[in-house]
C-alpha cells in the first residue's frame, strides 16, 4: 500500500520529549508506504487540550494521548469504545465523520504482553487449573485504570490496588465496580505483602516504586509489569530479574499499544510489527 496524501498523527502530553511514539509510529509508516504520513510530538497540559484538539485540521487522522491527558481525551471525545469508557481513560483519539473517537489500546497492550509471559486464566501456569489470575497493581491513576480493565480480560476476579493516597484508591472503586472486579486496597506502607500474586503491575511514576526493590520477597512465578521505560531497568526490574522473575517493561507496552494506534489512524489491516520494533530497539540502544 502507498500513498502521497498529507496526513497527520501525533503524541500529546506533558512532558513529551523523552517520547519514543514518534520513532515507532515514523517507521510504521514507511514500512507500509505511507509516504505522505507525518507524526510528531506536542506538548500540551490537560488544560490545552480542548483548544489544541478544536484547532486541528482535516488532515489531521489520529492523536496518541499519554499523562496527563487520558481523562481529558475521553470527555472531549463524540463516542469511544467499551473498554475506554469502562476504564474512564483514553489514549488514543482517532478521527471520524461525526468527531473524535476515543479507545484505550493500552489495556489490549497490557493483556498482550502479560498473556505472552504467562499471565492469564488459560495460559502458562494457569491453563491446567483455569484459576483466575491474582494481580496487584501499584498505583491509581490513568495507567492504573488501564491495568484494571486487562486485568478483567486476563480472568482476574480480585486485584489489589496499592496507593500512595487513599483518594486514589477510592476512585478507582466504581472502574473496578464497572469491570466486575472486586478491588482490595492497600496502604503504600503495605506494598511488600501484596507482591505475593500472580502479576504486579506498577503504574507509579520513575522513582516511586524503587524503594521496594530491597524491601519485596519476590514469588518463584510471579510476572513483574513495570510501566516505566526510562531509565530502564528500573531498580524494581533489575531486583525481579536477579531473583528468576519474569519482567515485561513499558517498551514492551508502548510498541504493543502503538501497533493498534498504526491500525486506527492509517486504516492498514497490519500494522508492519517487525519494521516497528525494530525502529523502537535502536531507539533505546542509541539513547
Amino acid at each position: 500500500m502507498q500513498t502521497t496524501s498529507s496526513r497527520r498523527a501525533a503524541v500529546l502530553g506533558k512532558p513529551i520529549a523523552h517520547s519514543l511514539s514518534p520513532v515507532i509510529h515514523r517507521a510504521g509508516f514507511a514500512a507500509a508506504g505511507l509516504t505522505g504520513w507525518t507524526y510528531e510530538a506536542i506538548e500540551c497540559a490537560e488544560s490545552e487540550l480542548p483548544d489544541l484538539v478544536a484547532g486541528l485540521g482535516p488532515e489531521w487522522a489520529g492523536l496518541s494521548l499519554t499523562m496527563p491527558l487520558k481523562e481529558a481525551a475521553l470527555k472531549l471525545a463524540a463516542s469511544a469504545t467499551p473498554v475506554a469508557i469502562a476504564a474512564g481513560v483514553a489514549n488514543t483519539l482517532v478521527r471520524q465523520p461525526d468527531g473524535w473517537h476515543a479507545d484505550n489500546t493500552d489495556v489490549p497492550g497490557m493483556v498482550r504482553v502479560l498473556s505472552d509471559a504467562g499471565v492469564g486464566r488459560s495460559t502458562g501456569r494457569h491453563a491446567a487449573s483455569q484459576a483466575p489470575p491474582r494481580v496487584t497493581v501499584l498505583g491509581g491513576g490513568g495507567t492504573a485504570r488501564a491495568a484494571l480493565a486487562a486485568a478483567s480480560e486476563l480472568g482476574a476476579e480480585v486485584v489489589v490496588v496499592v496507593a500512595r493516597r487513599p483518594e486514589a484508591i477510592a476512585e478507582l472503586e466504581p472502574v473496578a465496580g464497572a469491570l466486575g472486579l472486586k478491588l482490595e486496597g492497600a496502604a503504600w506502607s503495605g506494598a511488600p505483602a501484596a507482591f505475593d500474586t500472580d502479576a504486579v503491575i506498577s503504574t507509579v511514576p520513575k522513582g516511586a516504586a524503587d524503594h521496594l526493590a530491597t524491601e519485596v520477597t519476590w514469588r518463584p512465578g510471579t510476572v513483574l509489569f513495570d510501566a516505566i521505560y526510562d531509565p530502564w531497568p528500573t531498580p524494581l526490574a533489575a531486583s525481579a530479574t536477579a531473583a528468576g522473575v519474569a519482567v515485561v517493561s513499558g517498551l514492551d507496552l508502548l510498541l504493543a499499544q502503538a501497533l493498534s494506534q498504526f491500525e486506527q489512524f492509517t486504516g492498514v489491516g497490519e500494522a508492519p510489527e517487525e519494521a516497528m520494533r525494530a525502529a523502537l530497539d535502536e531507539a533505546v540502544r542509541s539513547r
